[in-house]
């Protein structure tokens, strides 16, 4: 059985479970994902696509 969830939903439970669970506070939460909204507007986004495109297919077993 396969289970299909997209990234963001599963970055999101992480994000709502380190505020829950480790006590992170919610403005650094947001700064985070700020960040992460200008730095996909830089020379690095492709890197960092591939990255992550490789470390999911890594993690699902598939070779293109």
């Amino acid at each position: 059985m396969s289970i299909s969830l997209p990234l963001v939903f599963v970055l999101g439970v992480v994000a709502w479970a380190a505020i829950k669970f480790l006590g992170i506070r919610l403005w650094v939460a947001v700064v985070i994902a700020l960040f992460g909204f200008w730095l996909s507007q830089t020379f690095l986004a492709p890197a960092i696509e591939s990255g992550t495109r490789s470390g999911v297919d890594v993690i699902n077993g598939t070779n293109d």
